[in-house]
């Protein structure tokens, strides 16, 4: 079974010819796997114009009606995942069991936006004066644009598609030139699920061209960005340069904090393990690691151990737990930080260096002894490394964990309520985990606060950026 056939779909068509293309690479052997069309301008003009048109007749079509094609792009997902989860590790690296629980996952994502935009309720307002009746309705805002990252392609893509769909909108997508066969999955489900044509379009190209073109369009009312805090700086100031709507899930740089009452053993195996998830190229990853000082060693001493057992290869291989790095950029990435640590006195207690071989691999990697002035202490790495430090109190520990300016997840271990409650309260994050991993399901929030975000996805909140408030009084 070969890669999958890469194509634009505008106005219900899939098209490809006569367009600058781009290699796409398989991040565990370098090779090239595929090529990516770009979008011309006049492709661009097309998905704005049947996007504009489109979006008169299903702003109009039944909640039912929307809720019948998610269902059914909810079954294709659960049919087509292992095409689709072959496919995502090939371009993406991840291992092929992870890509098949993101793609069943976001099934569930499909489900629960099919159910939930049924019941986009607006509300009736006692009125002061008998002849009069004044209600509230929720309205889609429009055609949307949203652009995506790489590390979940198929996760951050579907979130935003349903919703807006849901909603009532349009949408054209640029999803991950580097990872794209899972956004081209949901583009072909949505096509024989029976989504009218302009409702929704899937171009590629130049990142920084597509989305100026797109913003700038006075056809597009509203703007979605899953990625990095600086480019999402950039989105956000164009959109409110024309007074355009934004949800922005941008980056973290999760503290994890754990108490010397905790149940240090599981929290260690648990917190290693998905430290490791997608190779630690996850927003919400665990990545500033504060652990009181009577457990500290203890912690170190089991942290490591489950990190030295995670193997580490391919993601198309059976026994692999962990696979490459997306790009050759983020093993440098890597480097850099660990160089920047060591210089500053930091101790390499686990990998540390880039494995040998062909291939985008750096090992699970733990550092100690290093001052919260690190760069690794200061900037999200995204990618496979814990900075592990001791703390003594409670408030000594709040003040570290918010001093940076993300705030989108955040873990806490401990067997005290009263502490649990204590850190949760005072935790400046989007996101609190006490003792567990409950974030990112369809029925909760997603979201963070300070430079981490703009609004949330899923839960009951998932329409609120899709939708406008329009006020009736009437005699």
């Amino acid at each position: 079974m070969g890669y999958r056939k890469l194509s634009l779909y505008i106005d219900g068509e899939f098209v490809s010819e006569g367009r600058h293309r781009q290699e796409v690479l398989d991040p565990a052997t370098g090779q090239v796997i595929g090529h990516l069309p770009h979008a011309t301008r006049e492709d661009l003009d097309a998905a704005l114009a049947s996007a504009e048109r489109a979006f008169q007749d299903w702003r109009r079509t039944s909640p039912l009606e929307r809720s019948a094609v998610l269902r059914r792009v909810a079954q294709l997902s659960r049919e087509r995942a292992p095409e689709i989860a072959r496919n995502m590790t090939l371009d993406q690296g991840k291992p092929l069991a992870e890509a098949m629980t993101e793609v069943i996952a976001c099934a569930d994502h499909a489900d629960w936006h099919a159910e939930e935009c049924r019941r986009i309720y607006g509300r009736i307002i006692p009125p002061r004066e008998p002849d009069v009746r004044q209600m509230v309705l929720r309205e889609p805002v429009g055609v949307c644009a949203a652009f995506t990252p790489w590390n979940f392609p198929y996760n951050q893509a579907i979130r935003k598609v349903a919703a807006a769909l849901g909603a009532g909108c349009t949408i054209i997508l640029k999803g991950p030139e580097d990872s794209p066969s899972a956004v081209m999955a949901i583009a072909e489900m949505f096509h024989d699920a029976g989504l009218p044509p302009g409702c929704l379009s899937l171009v590629w190209g130049k990142p920084a061209e597509i989305s100026d073109y797109l913003i700038r369009s006075p056809i597009v009312r509203k703007i979605s960005f899953t990625g990095s805090v600086a480019v999402g700086r950039q989105l956000a100031a164009l959109a409110g340069a024309h007074m355009k709507r934004v949800t922005m899930e941008l980056g973290g740089h999760s503290p994890v904090i754990v108490f010397d009452d905790a149940d240090i053993p599981r929290a260690a195996m648990m917190l290693a393990r998905f430290k490791v998830r997608n190779a630690g190229q996850v927003c919400i990853a665990p990545t500033r690691f504060y652990v009181q000082r009577h457990v500290y060693a203890a912690f170190l001493d089991f942290f490591v151990a489950e990190l030295k057992r995670v193997r580490v290869g391919n993601g198309l291989e059976a026994n692999t737990e962990m696979g490459p790095l997306a790009h050759p950029g983020r093993v440098a990435a890597m480097e850099g930080l660990v160089a920047d640590a060591v210089g500053r006195g930091a101790t390499v207690v686990n990998g540390g260096q880039r494995l040998p071989g062909a291939g985008n691999f750096f090992p699970p990697t733990v550092i100690t002894n290093l001052p919260d002035t690190a760069r690794l202490m200061q900037e999200e790495p995204f990618g496979p490394i814990a900075p592990v430090v001791p703390f003594r109190t409670l408030e000594e520990v709040l003040v570290r964990a918010n001093s940076l300016p993300f705030g989108l997840a955040s873990y806490v271990f401990t067997r005290s309520l009263e502490t649990a409650t204590r850190v949760s309260n005072g935790l400046e994050a989007g996101m609190v985990n006490v003792n567990h991993f409950g974030s990112s399901l369809p029925e909760t929030p997603f979201g963070g606060v300070k430079d981490s975000g703009i609004g949330s996805e899923g839960g009951t909140e998932t329409f609120d950026g899709y939708l406008v408030t329009k006020f009736i009084s009437q005699r």
